[in-house]
């Protein structure tokens, strides 16, 4: 996960009260029919069944199938953009509509969606992944969740507001990628298109969204404004090798071992930004004993190594706090009977907005401590900055939740996970996790994994958000 000037510290928790009290006005709001939701339900299901895998050929297929709808609902092919790129000698392609408004003078809006998925085993799953089917409220399929759930409630608000009539002030686009999962080239090109490099702001369907419980009453939604950078490094130990009947102390896979076990040793500092900070103060508020006094502690005093020392045993909450590193992947050796030649570790990090990747590879290079290994990036690593927040955006973000799940509070958060949103905030285009679908964690977490699925009744819900949300980003500048 990308791509600015940030507000101090603190503004995340005093906006926070007058950001409520203007999210609760009353407005007028339109609710989804049964109609409209079978309508997108449809649109799903029959996106679903295309594989958009790499090496699957559908993204094309998928494409046309949403150009379709959009040009019976009234959009022009000057209006529908297809941006095809081959990427290892496969065709796949983003996808670009623009809903015109009536002031050009104003930026437009960029709505963020991604076509491909990850493949599935099919031999792993209760159900076909490629057929979707319906089970006790939920519907099963690959890329139910991880997002085609974006791209068809998109794509059928776009149609449905377009036969309705209803004109934006400012053009809105959708910007949909067709390699997300394994690259984002298709991302890049997007980009570059004029209408959407000059976008104001961007909103990531596949960066939105909280957690409910069972009998759904919402817990907790985010707004994610900030992504880790994802880096992998190799670090690689060579030797002459030689017959194993005749061992020696210079060993490559002793020589590894030895690294990887400094690396493990290898910590990264406290580090916030403005949305860390408010992430944590939240932590802080909603956890018990130790860790919320370590975590109080640690948003006055970073370097505090008591506090460390217990947030570290709490990775799932402590990992906004600073960077990591972990080995992944090994391999070693060519033969049982031979001294290994060569011995290669993976080892992935996720770095914070703000920290050069060059950086943390040469704190690895020191905490190896071996000029005779080298330690080498594999392939790229996109740094993106945070992105402000907006509290007239933040806003508009909250009315249009608390038409989906009323009561609900939203808050800004960072990724540890990295979506197309990073190539947006590298292109200097401030971009924010948007959508409330709501979900029964950590059950319902099941993306790139088996038996993906997505709970309708939230599903549906999401049609009422993101009619709200069109409908306020695309009036008039006040």
């Amino acid at each position: 996960m990308s791509r600015i000037p940030m507000l101090l510290a603190t503004a995340c928790a005093l906006l926070a009260p007058s950001i409520q009290a203007r999210a609760a006005k009353p407005a007028p709001v339109w609710h989804a029919t049964d109609a409209d939701r079978a309508d997108a339900r449809a649109l799903l299901e029959q996106i679903v069944a295309i594989p958009t895998a790499k090496g699957r050929a559908g993204v094309p297929l998928l494409v046309d199938v949403l150009a379709a709808r959009l040009t019976a609902a009234g959009f022009t092919d000057q209006d529908i953009i297809r941006v095809p790129i081959t990427i290892d000698g496969e065709q796949t392609m983003g996808l670009i509509v623009r809903y015109a408004g009536r002031n050009p003078a104003r930026k437009p809006v960029a709505l963020l969606a991604h076509m491909d998925v990850v493949d599935a085993i099919a031999a792993n799953w209760a159900t076909d992944p490629y057929r979707p089917v319906e089970k006790d409220g939920y519907l099963y399929g690959r890329g139910t969740q991880d997002n085609k759930f974006g791209v068809a409630v998109l794509v059928a608000s776009f149609a449905r507001l377009k036969k309705s009539g209803w004109t934006p002030d400012r053009d809105l686009l959708l910007a949909f990628s067709g390699d997300e999962e394994t690259g984002m080239l298709s991302t890049r090109r997007v980009i570059a298109n004029p209408l959407v490099g000059r976008a104001e702001y961007a909103l990531n369907a596949d960066a939105g969204g909280g957690s409910v419980t069972a009998a759904g009453v919402p817990i907790d939604f985010g707004m994610q404004a900030a992504e880790k950078t994802n880096a992998t490094f190799e670090v690689t130990a060579l030797n002459k090798g030689g017959h194993s009947s005749v061992p020696r102390d210079d060993n490559a896979i002793y020589d590894l071992a030895d690294a990887l076990a400094r690396l493990r040793a290898l910590r990264f500092p406290v580090q916030f930004n403005p949305i860390t900070r408010a992430m944590t103060e939240k932590a802080a508020r909603e956890a018990n004993g130790r860790l919320a006094a370590a975590l109080r502690t640690l948003l006055t005093d970073p370097t505090d190594a008591s506090a460390i020392a217990v947030a570290r045993q709490n990775p799932s909450t402590s990992t906004i706090l600073w960077t990591t590193c972990v080995a992944t992947m090994l391999r070693a050796g060519n033969a049982p009977n031979a001294l290994p030649q060569n011995a290669v570790a993976t080892v992935n990090c996720r770095i914070l907005p703000g920290t050069p990747v060059a950086d943390v590879q040469a704190a690895i290079e020191r905490t190896v401590a071996n000029p005779a290994l080298r330690v080498a990036l594999v392939g790229e690593a996109v740094e993106s900055p945070v992105s402000p927040v907006r509290p007239d955006l933040t806003v508009m973000l909250q009315r249009a939740l608390n038409v989906s799940w009323p009561g609900a509070t939203l808050s800004p958060n960072m990724s540890s996970g990295g979506t197309e949103g990073r190539e947006y905030r590298r292109a200097g285009i401030p971009t924010y996790g948007a959508g409330s679908l709501g979900m029964v964690m950590p059950q319902d977490a099941r993306a790139h994994g088996t038996d993906e699925r997505i709970p309708l009744a939230s599903f549906y819900k999401e049609l009422d958000y993101w009619d709200a949300l069109i409908r306020q980003i695309g009036g008039k500048a006040r």
